[in-house]
């Protein structure tokens, strides 16, 4: 079991940064274990992949609407795990969530644990 608690939403904008971490806890030495994944989901809209990392962190993945401007991070010794956001358009704006998987995917239902997202709002 993981529990995973996201922070550092908010309201910038458009052209600006922002970054948001999730921190997990859970039994054991469990993090590093999971590859963790960010999702986001706006208003109407289905939840969607932006950015994965893998246990160790060597490999990452991004949608191709996030290359570039979103980074994805992780600190297995802290068991956090960041996306820092550069030049956030206003079609950024979602609740983000972050996710653990057992498995390398980018489908939603491929993970297995997830926190209660936090609010990423990108003003015009």
């Amino acid at each position: 079991q993981v529990q995973l608690v996201e922070s550092g939403g908010g309201l910038v904008q458009a052209g600006g940064s922002l970054r948001v971490s999730c921190a997990a806890s859970g039994p054991g030495r469990t993090f590093s274990t999971y590859a963790m994944g960010w999702f986001r989901q706006a208003p109407g809209k289905e939840r969607e992949f932006v950015a994965a990392i893998s246990r160790s962190g060597g490999m990452t993945l991004y949608a191709d609407s996030v290359k570039g401007r979103l980074s994805i991070s992780r600190d297995n010794a802290k068991n956090t795990v960041l996306l820092q956001m550069n030049s956030l358009k206003p079609e950024d704006t979602a609740v983000y969530y972050c996710a653990a998987s057992r498995a390398w995917t980018m489908t939603v239902s491929g993970y297995d644990y997830w926190g209660q997202g936090t609010q990423v709002t990108v003003s015009s």
